[in-house]
């Protein structure tokens, strides 16, 4: 009979993959009734965490990992398609694991490890300063991508900075004379990159020698996924009932930009004459949408392909420059105008 998986144990309890993993390591930071259930399922399958327990050894092994936290959120598509090509090229298996966004993505990398044997990983779409932290327990190399928060010059990063493009974002738009900029943004905890670029709109709002004003910013709901359409017209509908005054909505990604173009085109509003709409990514979709979204465009391919270098590099053991940050580009689109004063 095949093995059960982690993520099998975790379905069957109704609990994610870090839950298992805390019951497991019989961590502080889990109730009672829900290790117990865990641990009777686990007795019940036969689930063993670690393959070692069945003579395996990882040197035999030519698996890579990618965690992706985020997946439904269309910028990742193209990296994951580059991922994949780049990894079964050099004759390594690849195997994509889907991380919740209330899961801890080092604790399931862990498990992961055990598992599958791996001999690396790429943690994509986000990893927080939080998690990090645990970092050294992972016994095989990996390279964080599309995140720079919070990390020491050892750990394998490869990124646009986060802050920065923000920053240049909410200059440009200030710069086409918009004054109240509202900012759609991650949910309030958030201390990867959602975190990264609500600190540039702030930053860049305070050296222009304007106010941070609190209630501009329409942070995510815990209930709800960040980087969606979906989130993106619910926060922007939100802010249009609040009577906020704002001339512009800066949406921390591409799909909540063309959410909030939804929300004020239901509303009865037009895009860019009454509000103009700002993303960050450089979708695709941003492009062929109408109008097509103000953006900051990722070279995507060319960070995918960075990190797997960076990955086999180190897998070889070979000399690497651990930090590698990519320049991303300013897209002007039609969803934003210049705005002038009284209008």
């Amino acid at each position: 009979m095949e093995q059960i998986t982690i993520r099998e144990i975790a379905k069957l309890c109704g609990v994610g993959v870090s839950t298992v993993s805390r019951a497991i390591n019989d961590h502080p930071d889990i109730n009672d009734a829900t290790k117990q259930l865990v641990m009777e399922t686990i007795r019940k399958y036969n689930y063993v965490p670690n393959n070692s327990a069945r003579n395996l050894k990882r040197s035999d092994s030519n698996t890579i990992a990618v965690l992706i936290k985020g997946i439904t959120n269309p910028f990742f598509a193209d990296m994951i398609q580059v991922l994949e090509r780049e990894v079964t090229g050099r004759k390594y298996s690849f195997v994509l694991q889907h991380v919740e966004e209330f899961e801890d993505e080092v604790d399931v990398a862990l498990l992961l490890e055990k598992e599958k044997r791996l001999k690396g990983i790429v943690f994509l779409g986000g990893i927080s300063n939080r998690t990090g932290e645990k970092l050294s327990l992972l016994g095989v190399p990996y390279v964080i991508s599309t995140v720079e928060a919070g990390f020491g010059e050892e750990t394998a990063m490869v990124a646009v900075d986060n802050e920065k493009e923000s920053r240049r974002m909410v200059e440009y738009l200030l710069s086409c004379g918009h004054e109240k900029i509202a900012l759609l943004a991650a949910k309030k905890d958030d201390a990867s990159i959602g975190m990264l670029r609500h600190r540039g709109y702030r930053t860049a709002l305070e050296k222009s020698g304007r106010d941070y004003d609190e209630e501009l910013v329409m942070w995510t709901r815990d209930e709800s996924l960040t980087y969606t359409m979906e989130n993106g017209y619910a926060l922007a509908k939100e802010l249009l009932e609040s009577g906020r005054e704002f001339t512009c909505i800066y949406a921390i990604s591409d799909s909540m930009a063309i959410g909030a173009c939804k929300a004020l085109f239901d509303a009865g509003k037009r895009v860019p004459e009454d509000y103009s709409v700002a993303g960050f990514d450089g979708l695709d979709l941003a492009k062929y949408y109408e109008p097509s979204i103000t953006t900051v465009r990722q070279p995507r391919k060319e960070m995918a392909e960075a990190t797997i270098r960076l990955l086999f590099d180190m897998i070889e053991q070979k000399p690497v420059r651990m930090r590698q940050l990519f320049e991303a580009q300013m897209v002007p689109g039609k969803s934003t105008r210049i705005r002038k004063k009284g209008k």
